[in-house]
């Protein structure tokens, strides 16, 4: 995969005058917010992202912090649960904004502090059931989806399921991933399965790149087929909106799959 980078008034250009956008509901933390939103653009959906402010990523624990949930090798990750808007067109049915603030395995490629964008088309139920007390959860994360379902070029890493969440699969040539000459990640595009199905999709977003207030918008590998069938993606955006003071992570150019 070799993503190009566009400029965000380029993006911006895609979307018609007479789109309306359509908000979840905030989560506070301390002075901060994040909330998820919808983009409508002659009654269809076009982009579905989070929208969180610059005080949201002061408040969450320091890089470096303790406490939260314990993922699988050791560290520390703090879930925060954005509910959809009430009118919502998207096969997604909640969002959860991770913090990382030691990153995560593997060690030298996603272990400096980061946010997990997860977007899934699950219901929380359906996730919290994703668990190791299940008799069954080691051969549901061995139950990959088909290949007509699975984006072109991700695979499994062998990185173990993780609880609450699934199976996450990584694009084979993500450009911090290579064998020769990797780049530092910054920010990359993961799909997640369980039991045989696609069931979220994720940016990942080091504050590294926040912090530089980003204007990207990458196009990503689609699936053949999708199921549930909806409005799936054939891009993401991180950007920066300092009228706002906000960052919009979304995925975009969402097109009936």
């Amino acid at each position: 995969m070799a993503p190009v980078c566009v400029g965000g008034a380029m993006m911006l250009a895609l979307v018609s005058a007479s789109a309306e956008t359509l908000y979840g509901p905030p989560l506070l933390l301390h002075e901060g917010s994040a909330r998820t939103y919808v983009v409508m653009d002659n009654g269809v959906p076009s982009e579905v992202g989070v929208e969180m402010d610059r005080a949201f990523t002061v408040a969450v624990p320091p890089q470096g912090a303790h406490g939260g949930v314990t993922m699988p090798d050791g560290r520390s990750t703090f879930e925060y649960i954005l509910d959809m808007p009430a009118e919502n067109p998207t096969p997604f049915q909640h969002v959860t904004l991770d913090w990382n603030p030691h990153g995560h395995e593997p060690d030298g490629v996603y272990d400096k502090a980061h946010f997990d964008v997860h977007f899934y088309t699950i219901s929380l139920e359906e996730r919290r059931a994703i668990h190791t007390d299940d008799p069954a959860f080691m051969d549901k994360a061995g139950r990959l989806p088909a290949p007509e379902f699975t984006p072109a070029g991700y695979i499994n890493p062998g990185v173990p399921p993780v609880p609450m969440m699934g199976v996450h699969l990584v694009h084979a040539e993500a450009p911090e991933l290579r064998a020769q000459g990797p780049e530092p990640f910054l920010q990359t595009f993961l799909y997640g399965a369980w039991d045989g199905r696609l069931i979220f999709i994720e940016p990942m977003v080091s504050m590294e790149l926040l912090t530089g207030e980003p204007d990207i918008f990458l196009p990503v590998p689609v699936a053949e087929r999708y199921e549930p069938q909806g409005y799936y993606p054939g891009a993401y955006s991180i950007r920066w909106d300092a009228s706002g003071a906000y960052y919009r992570i979304a995925l975009n150019d969402l097109q009936w799959r």
